[in-house]
């Protein structure tokens, strides 16, 4: 789970004013080079309140921390979350998708990442036109999810499930992950699920890419997503999605100068360009969407990828 471990500062020492901000014009805008206005939609991001971050902060001491993890260091934190939109209104990000995260320590058998609705739908109810929530799931308390899950989307307005399932020391296609799927296909909604290695202290094949292929291969009207680009597995990935049509591919949790060939040359291809999705799970808007723009990405293809794939994916126009 990559995060940048920095603190935002407030609003008001910002060199960028808010009557300069996109917000105030109405429009949000993809500032830098890109050559067309684009609203783009980030579909990986977590809670990012300072008193959430604070208590992750704690429940993270006691567990094995890995060399990558410390590297890299923690997610980002805003003193409120209309701190969080002026950013978002500077890169010009329309909608961030916000997940109730559920993480199992792998060492220490507990829930050590456990997002409430609540902690979610502080973001949607007040902003709906901005933050999109999607549910979380607990492989070891079944019924208890698949009722949370319903209450969220029913009740909450919630567009989808996300799963964090290293902890668990699960497969993603185990059995217990079925009754997750089949809620999905009865509510129409869909599942993203990190794919590929994990950056905590938590084994990574549990989430190998080619598993969605057997999910995809029980359950043909589940439409899923896989997280993260799969890596190092990411051939797997792409070939899932090439495969099924209703697999999409996750573009996030990595800055765009990092991604492999590969994953480019997939987002421009005939049959990747309608399956990708954008993302940062927590890194820096404006400079991750200033990169994109040096991938050579078709115009067409950039509005896909930041846009309109995941208003198909999660159908975001549709009325609750």
């Amino acid at each position: 789970m990559p995060g940048i471990n920095h603190r935002v500062r407030p609003v008001a020492e910002r060199e960028r004013h808010r009557f300069l901000s996109p917000l105030a014009t109405g429009e949000h805008v993809v500032e830098g080079a890109m050559s067309e206005k684009i609203k783009a939609i980030d579909c990986m991001y977590y809670v990012a309140t300072k008193e959430f971050i604070e208590k992750w902060d704690r429940a993270k001491e006691g567990e094995l921390i890995c060399r990558m993890e410390r590297a890299i260091g923690g997610l980002p934190r805003y003193e409120s979350i209309e701190e969080m939109l002026s950013l978002m209104d500077e890169a010009g990000v329309e909608k961030v998708f916000i997940t109730q995260c559920k993480m199992w320590s792998y060492w220490n058998k507990w829930m050590y990442m456990d997002t409430s609705l609540e902690e979610v739908a502080q973001y949607t109810k007040k902003y709906p036109d901005r933050f999109v929530g999607l549910a979380g799931y607990n492989p070891y308390r079944i019924k208890e999810s698949l009722r949370e899950i319903e209450i969220a989307v029913k009740e909450y307005g919630f567009k989808g499930v996300y799963v964090h399932i290293y902890g668990f020391d699960i497969p993603l296609h185990d059995r217990k992950m079925y009754p997750l799927y089949a809620k999905c296909v009865e509510l129409d909604i869909p599942v993203s699920m990190q794919v590929g290695h994990v950056l905590e202290a938590m084994p990574s094949d549990c989430g190998r890419p080619i598993y969605l292929d057997r999910i995809a291969c029980d359950f043909p009207d589940l439409r899923i997503l896989g997280a993260h680009t799969g890596w190092p597995w990411v051939e797997e990935l792409i070939s899932v999605c090439y495969k099924w049509e209703n697999v999409w591919f996750g573009v996030d949790a990595w800055m765009p100068k990092y991604l492999s060939p590969s994953i480019i040359q997939f987002i421009n291809s005939r049959l990747g360009r309608d399956r990708c999705v954008w993302g940062t799970n927590g890194l820096p808007w404006k400079e991750n969407l200033r990169q994109l723009e040096d991938l050579g990405l078709k115009e067409e293809v950039k509005r896909k990828l930041l846009r309109d794939n995941a208003i198909e994916l999660f159908k975001l126009n549709a009325r609750p």
